[in-house]
């Protein structure tokens, strides 16, 4: 029922409205600006140092009301500290008013926690004008309602809460600190509701790899449709937003130098970093990946399905290696290209729908291409042998290897001997291991140009397992695969030009020494 507090507005309340006070009001409400014209110019906070002040939005708060506010799911992965929650309150208290007969759920994973979120949508409440705010019949810790129809209902997270509720908003805080097994049915149970049209937020620090909050996160990093196209949402639907705290505007490296000493490296890189604090380590380093993410451009062409980075040019040598896969809705099969010697990522392909039959046609019309464009290049290409190789390998035979331009490269032969060595490059975990050393150096020492975001995306998620690097759970490493056949290709090219032995800091040979001597490779 209704409240005496001084500061609510009773229900029904009439308001003597100016001119002015109506285009407020209505700038207010307007369903693609309101949000934020409203928090800017009426929302009030209890600074820690500097008490009651207007709400100053920072411009990632602006970007990521933007994402609450434009899309219907999302998943903000935030550092501490950054008013995430103070945007949060803002936000939900404008939609309760402005959306009318919304039921709002938070849940926090506390219910400390979601009586602070509802303390500061009150302080706000209350600190905002009559002729904005709308009426409130019931006002208490746990729950608001307002005159319009909508409520907001403050619950700590468990199996049950907000089960038998017809959500239109829920609001899910610090969900990666949920305890997994409820986390997990608790989004079991709400899933259902949310599918019907509700609206879902969801906000945190990141905690450990494998939780609910995790899994929500990844899939919205998958934003390539099987084309490599980038959609923008997550394959799950949501839209991911990270922040971390140098999105602060008075927060610099002296400040990150104290704040690590004081609470160490590990929870400095969960909690102010928005790491993943068990996550697996990834072969390229952290910062070159953060480097890399800055580095990565839409393709300046498309043939096809094929994407391309950069202009052919004559004089320069281009190499090509296909990963083969079955076709049929899998894993990707994935062609790569790369210049030589300036070691340039040029081109790349990767489609899971193409069966191997087709696979070698777009290598086979790759190659033609860029011999079209640059006929004074050289060319070189392969194939990874592995099981699935050997059906790439027949297409090639039956087509005939002199109807594909530039030369057929295969491992080198150890046994001279042995004329019966399948073709192509057999992939195994020593020559895998040995080509992710060589192409994390070449990497992270920029001597490898890599501009797909499709290929920076799965270096992002491709981590140590046991004695090897593969993808990581429900990721891919298609075109990762492909690309450490360019390098180990490069290797052997290296041994027999300067220019690439160079780049590569004459280290030609490290993969395959054999008594202080690079063998020669063999070229069909």
């Amino acid at each position: 029922m209704y409240t005496d507090n001084k500061f609510v507005k009773k229900p029904g309340a009439l308001v003597s409205y100016t001119p002015e006070m109506l285009d407020e009001l209505a700038k207010c409400s307007d369903p693609l600006n309101g949000p934020m014209y409203f928090m800017s110019n009426f929302m009030y906070i209890q600074h820690a140092t500097k008490g009651r002040m207007k709400f100053d939005p920072f411009d990632y708060q602006i970007e990521l009301c933007e994402v609450y506010h434009n899309y219907r799911s999302s998943i903000a992965m935030i550092g501490r500290q950054l008013g995430k929650t103070t945007l949060a309150a803002g936000y939900l208290l404008w939609y309760a008013m402005f959306v009318p007969d919304s039921t709002i759920l938070i849940a926090a994973h506390q219910r400390s926690g979601a009586s602070e979120i509802m303390q500061r949508i009150r302080y706000c409440y209350e600190s905002i004008p009559d002729h904005i705010r709308a009426g409130g019949s019931e006002y208490n810790k746990g729950s608001m309602t307002f005159d319009n129809g909508s409520r907001i209902v403050a619950q700590a997270t468990t199996e049950k809460t907000g089960r038998g509720m017809s959500l239109s908003l829920v609001y899910l805080d610090e969900f990666a600190f949920v305890p997994p097994r409820i986390a997990r049915e608790f989004w079991t149970s709400i899933s259902p509701t949310l599918s019907t049209g509700g609206k879902c937020i969801i906000t945190s620090t990141p905690n450990v790899d494998d939780d609910q909050f995790a899994e929500i996160w990844y899939g919205s990093q998958k934003t390539l449709d099987q084309f490599g196209n980038d959609t923008g949402i997550g394959a799950n639907g949501f839209k991911g937003y990270y922040a971390d705290w140098t999105a602060h505007p008075d927060r610099d490296e002296a400040w990150a130098s104290i704040e690590r000493n004081k609470i160490g490296e590990e929870r400095f890189q969960r909690e102010h970093e928005c790491m993943f604090v068990s996550f697996s380590e990834t072969l390229i380093s952290s910062a070159k990946l953060t480097l890399l993410s800055g580095s990565g451009i839409d393709p300046i062409e498309k043939t096809g399905q094929v994407r391309w980075y950069d202009k052919i040019r004559n004089g320069k040598t281009y190499c090509l290696a296909l990963d083969p896969s079955m076709g049929t809705g899998g894993d990707n099969a994935a062609i790569e290209v790369l210049e030589l010697p300036s070691m340039k990522q040029v081109a790349e392909w990767q489609n899971n729908q193409t069966l191997i039959e087709d696979q070698v046609k777009v290598l086979r019309a790759m190659l033609l291409e860029i011999r079209e464009r640059a006929p004074e290049s050289e060319l070189y290409w392969t194939v990874e042998s592995n099981s699935l190789g050997e059906g790439a390998l027949i297409v090639i035979r039956d087509t005939g290897e002199e109807r594909f331009p530039g030369t057929f490269m295969h491992d080198p032969n150890r046994n001279l001997a042995n004329r019966n060595k399948r073709k192509g490059y057999l992939t195994t975990n020593t020559t895998k291991l040995e080509a992710c050393t060589k192409m994390k150096t070449l990497i992270e020492q920029d001597k490898l140009k890599i501009y797909s975001k499709n290929l920076i995306h799965e270096l992002k998620y491709f981590i140590a397992t046991g004695n090897t690097y593969k993808a990581n759970v429900g990721e891919t490493d298609d075109l990762i695969s492909a690309m450490l056949i360019l390098v180990r290709m490069a290797q052997h090219i290296a041994t027999w030009d300067d220019e690439t032995q160079s780049v590569m800091s004459g280290d030609v040979g490290g993969m395959f020494e054999e008594e202080g001597e690079a063998p020669l490779p063999i070229i069909i």
